[in-house]
């Protein structure tokens, strides 16, 4: 691995978190894999995991790809790569390379792939225009991108409407700009891809309305509770009011006839020209 300083997201790299990230893969892995298929992702192609994370994408690639293809794995997380690691060491992967890079500031690495898949990644740069434009040289002629990216995280709700609920995600939408990120990017990535120098072969909206006992609603639910933790450490949450809403939560997710509407998702399927 080539490493860069490790720098926190804004959710942190903790624990909590990679395991949180480990119960949204598993949600999401079915759609994922779907994307993917229509991508023509098949053995012996390169691809990249942008923003790998501790790499569950990764693994998946690797496993498609095979030990005739490579998958090149890219986050600024010293800590995430580590973790990646380890799961390859232990599976026995020698066609995975993992890079330290913070997306934003340091130099990508030259590769030239098949499939470059990015999930909830240009959502959180500072400078996601550029990200886009970049991307291209990750990708030979023809290759694809495949790219998940909220569309309208305020679409985010438990119904009927819950108060409380609704100031969280509210607190969440100005903590993550604070931070310099901008939740609902997908708005933004279908004009940026084709001035980038791709065509947009497919876009399709996902959002989902679930009971607490569809496994889709474990996806947000472990949100709720890294959420509450990280909004009180970075000073947007006192811990009273944090308990209060995590309360209010458990109470409504009790009810017999509660639902959530899903953060609506953008997915992109693009080809480089």
């Amino acid at each position: 691995m080539t490493s860069a300083p490790d720098r926190d997201y804004v959710l942190g790299t903790h624990d909590a978190e990679i395991e949180r990230l480990g119960v949204q893969h598993r949600v999401w892995r079915p759609r994922m894999l779907d994307a993917w298929r229509r991508a023509r992702l098949t053995v012996g192609q390169v691809a990249v995991d942008l923003g790998s994370g501790p790499g569950y994408a990764t693994l998946d690639l690797a496993e498609i790809v095979g030990s005739s293809g490579h998958v090149h794995a890219i986050d600024r997380s010293e800590r995430f790569l580590a973790v990646l690691e380890a799961r390859m060491r232990a599976q026995g992967l020698a066609h995975v390379t993992t890079y330290g890079r913070d997306l934003d500031d340091d130099e990508w690495p030259a590769i030239h792939a098949d499939l470059v898949w990015c999930r909830w990644v240009a959502a959180f740069v500072r400078r996601p225009r550029a990200l886009v434009d970049r991307m291209r040289s990750l990708v030979r002629p023809d290759g694809r991108v495949v790219m998940h990216e909220y569309l309208d995280y305020s679409a985010w709700r438990l119904l009927p409407d819950a108060p409380e609920f609704e100031a969280f995600v509210k607190t969440v939408i100005a903590a993550w700009r604070q931070a310099g990120g901008e939740p609902n990017i997908g708005r933004d990535l279908p004009g940026w891809l084709e001035d980038a120098g791709f065509r947009v072969d497919d876009v399709r909206p996902i959002m989902d309305v679930v009971s607490p006992d569809d496994f889709i609603w474990q996806w947000p639910r472990a949100f709720v509770t890294v959420g509450l933790e990280r909004l009180v450490a970075i000073g947007l949450m006192t811990e009273p009011r944090a308990a209060d809403i995590w309360r209010d939560f458990l109470a409504r997710e009790g009810s017999p006839h509660i639902r959530m509407a899903t953060p609506t998702v953008l997915e992109i399927l693009a080809t480089r020209r």
